[in-house]
């Protein structure tokens, strides 16, 4: 076996057959770290020179492992994942049936770093990463990181049984809701997915109109990665995109990236008018993805990132996200100032939503009993 290290963007273009070959033999490997969607965000995102894909090929020239990595922007040197903010998975590739490629490509990773710390965000647990960090020989860190939702993929009735009865009756007259408007579900196929992203992305900025919409998603880059990207990777089977149409016209989409192991809503847009009439989006999407999910013999719906209460209805389980950093003996002190500086911030955030769940609980005292609170003479928020 041999390492490399593919820093020019152009070759990494090219690598995309033996990448999918790679990618379809490391049965971890989630949408995320398909080609397509790589290679696409480093057209948007990346910055020219910072590109260090890691590979590990056979003698023949066969892929049996790659880590996308690239140098980070900031004073330290730093090796972190390709697919930032807007990736919810993070992971390298390794062929299931090649055992040495996890400690080879640990060491063409040692060798690529040079004085770099290497830090993986959101790795998922039972991650193809884990194996590189248990076979790492210099100092590391396992930090928790973003919080993710699942739930079975199972059809609608048996997530009807995961919460209490009175909940499952007001899910069903939505339902019956929804099947009375007659909204018609329909997946796009490939050679239409441009336009239908298009059209989604519209909605999904009409929907969070005056509302606090994730500014990326409005972003030109965004929209010419998923146009780049979302095509080949539904030809492909890791993708989905569907319509909801009422009286011929769209009034939502959604796009939903799968893996063999499970399927996850990545992005979807409604129409306002869903709203006033009262249609439960949430729920329409649930159903589809439940059904959708399940009778691809799917073992996971899942929720991505992020606990919002909307997703917390469905009793669904709790999974962190890890953090993995590595470095040589000689790059320790970065190591440990960047682990350092991690667990402040993720302090700071704790300690900012207890003080905000704090000022919800007494905003809701009565004023008197406020005021004489320890520390609250004057019976006032903050």
């Amino acid at each position: 076996m041999r390492g490399e290290v593919c820093a020019d963007g152009a070759e990494f273009g090219r690598l995309a057959e033996r990448w999918a070959s790679l990618y379809a033999r490391c049965s971890t490997a989630t949408p995320f770290q398909s080609h397509s969607w790589l290679h696409s965000w480093w057209v948007s995102y990346g910055t020219p020179g910072a590109l260090r894909v890691v590979l590990v090929r056979r003698q023949d020239g066969e892929l049996v492992a790659a880590a996308p990595l690239m140098r980070a922007p900031g004073p330290l040197p730093v090796l972190t994942q390709l697919g930032g903010a807007i990736t919810d998975f993070t992971d390298v590739l390794l062929d299931d049936a090649c055992p040495e490629a996890a400690p080879a490509l640990a060491r063409a990773m040692a060798r690529a770093a040079r004085g770099a710390v290497i830090d993986l965000r959101e790795v998922r647990p039972g991650a193809a990463a884990e194996q590189v960090f248990a076979r790492w020989r210099g100092p590391r860190r396992r930090l928790p990181d973003s919080l993710c939702l699942e739930l079975p993929a199972v059809p609608m009735d048996a997530l009807l049984e995961r919460i209490p009865s009175s909940k499952a009756q007001r899910v069903r007259a939505k339902l019956r809701k929804l099947d009375a408007l007659g909204i018609d579900e329909r997946i796009v196929p490939g050679d239409e997915v441009p336009d239908a992203l298009d059209r989604l992305l519209k909605l999904h900025q009409l929907q969070w109109q005056g509302r606090g919409v994730t500014v990326e998603h409005t972003s030109d880059r965004f929209a010419q990665h998923l146009a780049r990207a979302v095509r080949p990777m539904v030809e492909r089977g890791d993708a989905r995109v569907t319509e909801f149409r009422l009286g011929g016209d769209v009034v939502a989409a959604d796009l939903t990236l799968m893996s063999p192991r499970l399927a996850g809503g990545y992005l979807y847009g409604a129409d306002p008018v869903l709203r006033e009439r009262k249609v439960d989006v949430a729920t329409m999407l649930l159903r589809h993805g439940a059904r959708e999910t399940s009778a691809s013999g799917r073992a996971t719906l899942s929720m991505l990132r992020g606990t919002e209460p909307y997703k917390q209805h469905w009793r669904p389980e709790t999974v962190p996200n890890q953090r993995l950093m590595l470095a040589g003996n000689g790059t320790a002190p970065l190591l440990w100032l960047r682990a350092g500086a991690a667990d402040g911030r993720r302090w700071a955030a704790r300690q900012a939503r207890e003080r905000a769940w704090v000022g919800r609980a007494l905003g809701r005292l009565p004023g008197p009993l406020r005021g004489r609170l320890p520390g609250r003479a004057d019976g006032g928020g903050g």
